[in-house]
């Protein structure tokens, strides 16, 4: 019998000692950062309120009466958390959409998840349509009780009264939250959001990447703009600031003095099941290339729609190399 088992049947959990209950929780890190991360919008974020779950989980253990899974106990305590830091710290979305402590999600941690079998739990968790940016972006315009709501019910599948049990509300407010929340998410995500290209690993994704990638390295600007759809989308978080539109993208990029850069190496990657692509400058003095920027693209109908631009402080989690040498 496994400990997941064993501590689930248990209706006293104080008799449980900290190793084995520490053992238990940590089988959840990962989905429930995930969730954290849906919640939050932050990669950070969520890594500091897995740690709080943990705590508060262990500290109110007699709490647990075996009613539900250990696994649905340790996402009560996770929502609340998230609920507790919204109140607290997080600010409004700016005008037009900008999400400035938005960060990217590696997907070789998205992989530590079983993802084999369609019916698992955790599948559902990293199902791709939830974890993209586009989706990050437009979840964190709710507002956090409807928030909480809509992905409990619409990701992780939990049933109606169990959500309006976590949130004290009865479950008609809970279904009249999700109505709004759902109404909220249809204006926010991109219209064309059902078309678009197949995963990171998608052939025609990965050419038209391999181009884009060519296209930086030479800073032929002329070449990017043609891979650009006429609406698309370009922002930097946490740098305030949204260009919209293909004209607005390419003249700042005109504007900042990209066609002068030198020096430039690129390696492509993965985040949030999107492709990605790290830039490198080279630096004289270092005698190497380092960490620039990693751009997040999201692709439709074989067109760039939006890149969201982060910093090189994200390099290390993508799993992206502190330098590269002189070839």
């Amino acid at each position: 019998m496994s400990v997941d088992t064993q501590l689930g049947e248990r209706s006293d959990m104080t008799e449980v000692d900290e190793p084995t209950f520490s053992a238990m929780a940590e089988r959840h890190r990962r989905e429930l950062h995930v969730h954290c991360y849906r919640m939050l919008g932050s990669f950070e974020d969520a890594e500091d309120t897995v740690q709080e779950t943990f705590l508060r989980a262990w500290r109110r253990r007699e709490t647990y009466e075996g009613r539900s899974t250990f696994r649905a106990w340790l996402y009560r305590i996770a929502t609340n958390a998230c609920l507790d830091l919204l109140a607290k710290r997080r600010p409004e979305p700016a005008t037009g959409g900008e999400v400035l402590w938005l960060q990217p999600y590696p997907d070789r941690l998205l992989d530590e998840l079983r993802a084999d079998d369609a019916d698992e739990p955790e599948s559902r968790v990293v199902a791709r349509e939830t974890i993209e940016l586009a989706y990050l972006i437009a979840v964190q315009h709710l507002a956090p009780r409807p928030r909480a709501a809509l992905i409990l019910r619409d990701v992780v599948g939990w049933p109606a009264k169990d959500v309006a049990e976590l949130l004290g509300d009865s479950v008609n407010s809970v279904n009249s939250a999700l109505q709004r929340a759902r109404a909220g998410m249809r204006e926010h995500l991109p219209a064309e959001r059902q078309e678009w290209t197949g995963g990171a690993d998608d052939p025609e994704t990965l050419e038209l990447v391999r181009r884009y990638t060519e296209a930086c390295v030479a800073t032929d600007i002329d070449s990017i703009a043609e891979m650009l759809r006429e609406d698309v989308r370009c922002s930097m978080p946490p740098t305030p600031g949204l260009l919209v539109g293909r004209d607005a993208v390419v003249g700042d990029w005109v504007e900042s003095g990209f066609e002068s850069m030198t020096g430039l190496r690129v390696v492509a990657t993965s985040a949030n099941r999107q492709p990605a692509v790290g830039a490198y400058l080279w630096r004289e003095q270092e005698n190497a290339y380092l960490p620039l920027t990693v751009d997040v693209l999201r692709i439709e109908s074989g067109k760039i729609s939006e890149i969201l631009t982060f910093h090189s402080d994200q390099f290390p989690r993508l799993g992206l190399p502190e330098r590269l040498k002189a070839s």
